[in-house]
């Protein structure tokens, strides 16, 4: 596993994060579920945090209050390689979501995600500076992301 893993405070729900996150990535587990002791903040056996996995990428979900609140200025990027992979990710973390613009979404629990095709850093750093505008145009008039439309873009077609 990385060194260093992020560490996502949720509000007495981490475990339903938790297991909405397992089910809506392909290679997703839950590697550890800690629980509260006699000596811990929480009710003896609740659930404190849990350890999970996605896609290899290793995640900790903390119960730890109300104190604190997701925003948008960390996102998770979802690396996509076709337009079936961004619907799919779009589609299970947009339920009970919100949707904002150029692939960004925020799901019920609050997490900000991006649902992206992966070459898309590359097209907006083109050298030619004609494509990258164009595909750059592109993505902002966007809610979720299109390839597609991407493509076309970036192309001049």
């Amino acid at each position: 596993m990385q060194k260093i893993s992020p560490c996502l405070w949720f509000d007495g729900n981490a475990e339903e994060a938790t297991n909405f996150y397992v089910d809506t990535f392909r290679n997703a587990r839950i590697r550890e579920i800690m629980r509260h002791t006699d000596a811990s903040p929480g009710p003896a056996g609740s659930v404190l945090a849990l350890l999970f996995e996605l896609e290899g990428e290793e995640f900790m979900a903390l119960n730890g209050g109300s104190e604190f609140k997701f925003t948008p200025a960390i996102s998770m990027f979802v690396k996509c390689d076709t337009q079936d992979e961004i619907d799919h990710y779009w589609d299970k973390l947009m339920d009970g979501g919100q949707s904002m613009a150029c692939g960004w979404l925020t799901d019920r629990f609050g997490v900000t995600w991006q649902i992206a095709p992966r070459r898309l850093p590359t097209m907006l750093q083109d050298p030619d500076p004609v494509k990258a505008n164009r595909t750059m145009k592109a993505m902002m008039g966007m809610i979720k992301l299109d390839i597609a439309e991407l493509d076309r873009a970036y192309n001049g077609a």
